[in-house]
């Protein structure tokens, strides 16, 4: 298993231009079904520790009802830290982005309960204090996903819509950004997933995901990656200054963001 972690994937040429004019892409077969449920083990074992939010559903507020989210687990489990700290899938970032190397941003678990509601759209990179948008998200199902579990939606090519950019994830995001892409041609991608399928998706990049209509929890890992020579830039509100102090703590505006949580995952030879 641990030799699949590190193992390339072929990325055809193809995939790496679909990746660069829609910023979104889904990979088939990037883990077989033993990682998956050997490394899937884990992560549900130390979610299921660390969550706190005991407030039922139906006394929720949207965010709240749209997953469990548990960040940075390689920091709590060795055997997680494996699996996040992939080489395989860290040069598929790194291809991808077209980029020398990539550094891990975080991660975080995303699971989705048994009647849990919609995630909104949003753009990712609302929250991240990086100064280009050289990042990518690995969204990795630790079971198939079919539509009704709610798979991640794409709107294909709308990381260049400027509008919408400046909302926070929730009911406005949802509703502001759905009525803007209402009136462009860029694609609504929705899709299931099969077992071993990821999806990378780039930081501006409109995306959301359906409730679950099952009884069954939805289980998804991300690791968020950025190029290995990210620079820092001044926090344009308060979640970039709280993600600076999270997930880059020590960095200085202005320079590469080399903290001790941010280390190169792979680096081309």
């Amino acid at each position: 298993m641990k030799d699949l972690l590190n193992q390339p994937y072929e990325l055809p040429q193809h995939a790496v231009d679909f990746y660069q004019k829609y910023r979104y892409i889904k990979l088939k077969d990037v883990f077989d079904a033993d990682t998956l449920a050997y490394y899937g083990d884990k992560i549900s074992q130390k979610v299921a520790e660390l969550n706190k939010n005991d407030t039922p559903l139906d006394q929720r507020d949207t965010y709240g009802k749209a997953f469990l989210q548990i960040f940075n687990l390689w920091l709590q489990d060795d055997t997680i830290k494996e699996f996040v700290f992939s080489k395989r899938l860290a040069k598929i970032a790194a291809d991808l982005l077209q980029t020398d190397g990539v550094r891990i941003y975080h991660d975080q678990a995303l699971f989705k309960e048994g009647g849990g509601g919609i995630t909104p759209w949003h753009a990712d990179q609302y929250y991240w204090p990086l100064s280009t948008d050289k990042t990518v998200t690995a969204w990795i199902p630790l079971q198939e996903v079919p539509l009704e579990k709610g798979p991640l939606e794409f709107s294909a090519g709308s990381h260049v819509i400027i509008s919408g950019r400046e909302l926070a994830i929730g009911d406005d995001s949802e509703v502001m950004i759905q009525q803007k892409l209402r009136v462009t041609d860029f694609k609504h991608v929705i899709e299931p997933f099969d077992l071993g399928e990821v999806s990378f998706h780039s930081g501006w990049v409109f995306h959301r995901a359906g409730a679950n209509q099952t009884d069954e929890m939805r289980k998804v890992m991300t690791v968020i990656f950025m190029d290995k020579d990210m620079i820092l830039k001044q926090p344009e509100n308060e979640n970039q200054v709280h993600d600076w102090n999270t997930w880059c703590p020590g960095a200085k505006v202005g320079e590469v963001i080399n903290s001790p949580i941010n280390p190169v995952l792979y680096q081309h030879p």
